[in-house]
C-alpha cells in the first residue's frame, strides 16, 4: 500500500536483522518509511526475512540505497534529526514535523561524525546513564519514533487510525 510517510526512519549500515525487523514493525505501526543505507550486515531475500520472523514486511514501505549520497539526493537534509550519544540536546527538545527524517547509525559504531558534525542543532541524544555505553538500536529507534508521533498527535497534525 502506497502512502505519504508520516516520518522517514533511516538506518545507516545496520548489522543485525532482528533490530531492523523491530524498527520496521514500528514503522508499519505509525506509517513511517524505512530507509536502509548499504552496506547491510544481512540479506533481504524472502527466506532471510521469513527466518527473522518479519511476517509483516509486506506492509512496510521501505527502500535500500547504496550510500549516504544517494540517500541525501532522495531525502533533502533540512528536516533530518541525527541520533547520536554525542548530541548536545535531548531528543524530546527537538520539534518534530510531519515528514521528518530520523537517522540512526549502526549497532557497533553508531552514526559517523562526518554525517552530523556540521548540524549540531539537528543532532540529538537519548539521555542514558554513563554505566551504559548505548541503547539497543531497536529500542533507540522506538523511543524516537514514538516521541515524534506523540508530538505530532499533540499538535493535531496526525491521528491514530
Amino acid at each position: 500500500m502506497k502512502y505519504e510517510p508520516q516520518l522517514h526512519v533511516v538506518l545507516y549500515q545496520p548489522e543485525i536483522p532482528q533490530n531492523t525487523g523491530n524498527i520496521g514493525r514500528s514503522c508499519v505501526a505509525v506509517g513511517a518509511k524505512l530507509w536502509l543505507v548499504k552496506p547491510l550486515g544481512f540479506r533481504l531475500d524472502e527466506k532471510s526475512l521469513r527466518r527473522a520472523g518479519l511476517d509483516y514486511w509486506q506492509h512496510l514501505e521501505w527502500e535500500v540505497v547504496t550510500d549516504w549520497n544517494e540517500l541525501t539526493e532522495k531525502l533533502p537534509t533540512d528536516n533530518h534529526w541525527y541520533f547520536s550519544k554525542w548530541g548536545t540536546k535531548s531528543y524530546v527538545s527537538a520539534e518534530y514535523s510531519l515528514g521528518d527524517v530520523l537517522v540512526f547509525g549502526s549497532e557497533s559504531s553508531g552514526l559517523p561524525g562526518r554525517i552530523w558534525n556540521d548540524v549540531p542543532d539537528q543532532t540529538v541524544r537519548i539521555p542514558i546513564r554513563d554505566d551504559v555505553r548505548s541503547l539497543n538500536l531497536g529500542s533507540a529507534a522506538a523511543v524516537a519514533i514514538f516521541e515524534s508521533m506523540r508530538q505530532l498527535e499533540a499538535k493535531h497534525i496526525v491521528q491514530r487510525h
